[in-house]
């Protein structure tokens, strides 16, 4: 479904990505891992194109797409949850709802997908009237999520979801990212500081260090490496 091909993107003067390639099958849960900085954030910024890489290929469904803007790549099938969650503090949560449909025109349905959301987030339908920055982090997450799945993206980026929540909060979270995956066949690209619950929820994963892929595997595999348990799962 997207395949990265030597990817290079560059901040400013300073190269984050070196020539980094990976890729994810449809219906899969794939993570990418490692420590800060390593260049986690800005893969998944130049898959949605708010850091376009300066070479390489970024292929969604066979269709290069590292140059195309990211409303572009939207309508194609890829959205992003992204760190920090990003809402729209003072608009509903049905305001932030609809606003994540914004490119669509099927209003019926529009309709049915929100409603999709408040199953998903039972929490969600009590507050749709409040402010989203009323919300608790954890709801906040939730929110983020949803807005994003109202674009019907056939690829979910997620941005380290676990940020901040407490661990009730968090499992509450995975459960419903691994129950969009399976019940809704959406492929998930996971990048996540917690290492041990990403490489627990991914199919595969990918280990990321100074910004080049130095490992790749089951996630099964990973989570039983030396050198993986010793850098990232704190063993």
């Amino acid at each position: 479904m997207l395949e990265l091909r030597g990817i290079n993107t560059f901040h400013g003067k300073i190269h984050v990505l070196h020539d980094l390639s990976l890729q994810i099958d449809e219906g899969e849960i794939i993570t990418l891992i490692g420590a800060n900085g390593a260049g986690k954030s800005t893969t998944l910024m130049s898959v949605c194109g708010i850091t376009p890489p300066r070479s390489g290929e970024i292929l969604f469904k066979g269709q290069p797409i590292q140059r195309l803007p990211s409303d572009k790549i939207v309508t194609l099938g890829i959205s992003q949850v992204p760190e920090g969650r990003r809402i729209f503090s003072a608009l509903s949560v049905a305001e932030n709802l609809e606003l994540g449909a914004y490119l669509r025109r099927d209003k019926a349905q529009i309709r049915q997908d929100i409603e999709h959301c408040y199953a998903l987030f039972p929490i969600l339908a009590q507050r749709r009237s409040q402010p989203g920055g009323n919300l608790s982090g954890g709801e906040q997450q939730m929110l983020a999520i949803c807005r994003a799945l109202m674009a019907r993206p056939q690829l979910l980026l997620l941005d380290e979801p676990s940020m901040g929540l407490a661990p009730l909060i968090t499992k509450q979270i995975f459960d419903i990212i691994r129950k969009i995956n399976k019940e809704d066949g959406t492929a998930i690209f996971l990048v996540e500081q917690n290492a041990s619950l990403a490489l627990k929820t991914a199919d595969r994963g990918y280990v990321l260090e100074n910004g080049r892929i130095i490992l790749h595997d089951t996630a099964t595999n990973l989570l039983s490496n030396k050198a993986v348990q010793t850098a990232y799962l704190g063993i």
